[in-house]
């Protein structure tokens, strides 16, 4: 706002430290930081109750309209933008009517990709199956192994 730099805050520090005092300095700040602090709550209110009114004065219909008089294909793509995004919010694609041939053609769809899904999941089950059925083979195979490298304790050789 005021745009004051470190150099300038650095010499109204010294001549306010000169002219009020090192005693009553705190004093000096701590009030000056309350005028500020209610001085910025006040401005903010002003702009709250500035943007309110232009709300109520209809300023934000008046800025579409500019808008689209300098933009007019931006602001047909917003409209259709809006209107697609409306159109999928209601569309519930779920529900159509059973006797329509997109009823039956969606009911077929649907049967279709849970026969998908369930043979998806049996194929994984039975990889899972098997990955677990070698990870069980080589897990012997290698305790095979250890068993018969284990030291014999009479001759102190392995076996």
């Amino acid at each position: 706002m005021f745009d004051l730099g470190w150099t300038e805050l650095l010499v109204i520090g010294i001549v306010a430290l000169i002219v009020v005092g090192p005693k009553d300095l705190p004093v000096l700040f701590r009030n000056v930081g309350r005028w500020v602090g209610k001085a910025r709550g006040m401005a903010r209110e002003f702009s709250s109750a500035m943007n309110e009114a232009a709300d109520q004065a209809g300023v934000n219909d008046i800025a579409k309209g500019i808008k689209t008089a300098s933009n007019p294909m931006g602001a047909a793509m917003d409209g259709v933008k809006d209107a697609a995004r409306e159109m999928t919010s209601a569309i519930d694609p779920t529900k159509f009517d059973p006797e329509s041939e997109t009823g039956k053609l969606a009911a077929e769809r649907a049967e279709a990709a849970k026969k998908i899904q369930a043979s998806t999941a049996r194929a994984a089950a039975e990889r899972k199956a098997r990955e677990a059925e070698d990870a069980m083979a080589k897990a012997e195979a290698a305790e095979a192994a250890l068993n018969t490298e284990t030291p014999n304790t009479d001759t102190g050789t392995k076996t």
